[in-house]
């Protein structure tokens, strides 16, 4: 096999990522290769895991698998090694091209989480002996000791020497669930091999019904500590509010790439628009924002026909915002469209988030329901039109806004922002902004100014083209 080129220099890690990098290769060389890294939703945990195996990588190490949320298979994984270690290969292996992928020949096969049973039923014991690292990211998808994929995946994870699970909210409902990722992680060497009996340890039965049988098993008090002293050999973690040197704060883009139907939609209006404006035709205001609107529009993931109803054209964009809503603890979402509504309430129901919605279409009462029961932390998300709750709301039970589309309009991003950052909050924050590459979204944002218009914004784009 061809020794891969690695990149010489590689932008320096944040102080928190190098102390994570660092007791990566301290277990890994005491022969201790088990990590769980539980730091908090973004302080940066994909690049120090990737750091960590391009080392062994370097000096002989064996490939890596990696499985995680299918949204941000390429945007987070695969852009961290492009930006920070583009001599390693890698590839993205997804449903439609699952069978090929597995068949090249790169450092890092990066897959889904519901991959786990075709890989453990297709690839062959033998198939693995070429890898020696897997690495799982928001593992808690793996949390359930019953589920089909958990099965599968600790089974196949007795193939690897080095494992690494890595997840911010690792028990959001109970310490249970900490049980099954632990046990991918070790075999049950810290929690033990049997479920019920580490259950009926740190739980205990409480009667919600009528029946003897209407039972709930409540964690005990002290549980959640005890559990982790028995797990703190193998846990690094690092509190969002600590990790002062990355800025954290302020907005930061989160990529998502447009599949080829989409993207060709969006490459056919942005031509529609060029041969406007080369053969000599007047591009009016008028035209401009109505390409403006539909480049903003396929971006996003739907099209409004000229009958008010629209057509979707790509969910996964939802899907990316429904993971960073999963690995957060409350989150504020943005909308700008109906039909982002929609599809956000679509993905939030089938997720089985609690949620409320805000926008012109809400009454006063049921928008001050809606934001106690937030504030409560009653709802998972809260899904908000920003001229509708950008101003007044205190929604400081939220930790994170995210923009699903960007706006342009410098009022209401500021005033939307503040909603969850204001007197009363108690933990740092952040603001995730979701931004299709290589699309208007990037303009709008480097571009964001109340002032800017619709028309000015075309032709600096079209300008590049």
């Amino acid at each position: 096999m061809t020794t891969p080129t690695f990149f010489k220099e590689i932008p320096p890690y944040y102080e928190h990522q190098q102390e994570t990098h660092d007791f990566i290769t301290e277990r890994v060389d005491a022969g201790e290769g088990r990590i769980f890294d539980a730091s908090d939703p973004g302080t940066g945990k994909t690049r120090p895991a990737i750091g960590a195996f391009v080392e062994r990588r370097k000096q002989g190490g064996k490939k890596s698998l990696v499985l995680a949320p299918k949204s941000i298979l390429q945007p987070a994984w695969g852009g961290d090694i492009n930006k920070f270690y583009p001599g390693t290969s890698h590839i993205c292996a997804f449903a439609t091209n699952r069978k090929k992928a597995f068949e090249m020949d790169v450092d890092m096969y990066i897959t889904n989480h519901d991959a786990a049973k075709w890989m453990f039923e297709n690839l062959p014991k033998k198939y693995w002996q070429d890898f020696d690292t897997i690495i799982v990211d928001e593992s808690t998808a793996f949390k359930n000791h019953n589920a089909q994929r958990s099965k599968f995946l600790y089974r196949l994870a007795k193939y690897f020497e080095f494992r690494e699970i890595m997840t911010g909210t690792p028990n959001p409902n109970s310490v249970t669930e900490l049980w099954h990722q632990c046990k991918i992680l070790d075999d049950g060497e810290s929690l033990g091999t049997s479920f019920w009996k580490f259950r009926s340890i740190v739980c205990e039965p409480v009667q919600v019904g009528p029946s003897a049988q209407h039972i709930q098993w409540r964690d005990k008090p002290g549980s959640e500590h005890a559990v982790f002293d028995m797990v703190d050999h193998m846990v690094i973690r690092h509190d969002y509010g600590d990790c002062h040197d990355s800025n954290f704060g302020e907005p930061y883009k989160v990529f998502y790439d447009l599949p080829a139907k989409p993207r060709k939609q969006y490459q056919d209006m942005i031509d529609i628009a060029v041969t406007m404006l080369n053969d000599g035709t007047l591009l009016k205001a008028v035209h401009a924002s109505t390409v403006h609107q539909k480049l903003m529009q396929i971006a996003s993931g739907a099209v409004y026909k000229e009958d008010g109803t629209y057509s979707q054209v790509d969910p996964g964009r939802y899907e990316l915002i429904m993971d960073l809503i999963e690995a957060r603890k409350q989150c504020v979402v943005g909308f700008l469209w109906r039909h982002q509504r929609v599809e956000l309430e679509k993905a939030a129901k089938k997720r089985g988030f609690t949620y409320g919605v805000i926008d012109g279409t809400v009454k006063d009462r049921t928008r001050t329901e809606v934001v106690d029961a937030f504030q409560r932390g009653e709802l998972k998300c809260l899904f908000a039109h920003p001229q509708s709750a950008g101003h007044g709301l205190t929604l400081t039970a939220g930790t994170t806004t995210i923009w699903a589309s960007p706006t342009y309009n410098s009022e209401h991003f500021i005033q939307f922002n503040a909603r969850i950052n204001r007197a009363g909050q108690k933990e740092r924050t952040e603001t995730i902004l979701v931004t299709a590459r290589n699309t208007i979204d990037e303009e709008v944002y480097d571009r964001l100014d109340g002032k800017l218009d619709s028309m000015q914004l075309l032709l600096d784009l079209l300008g590049d083209a």
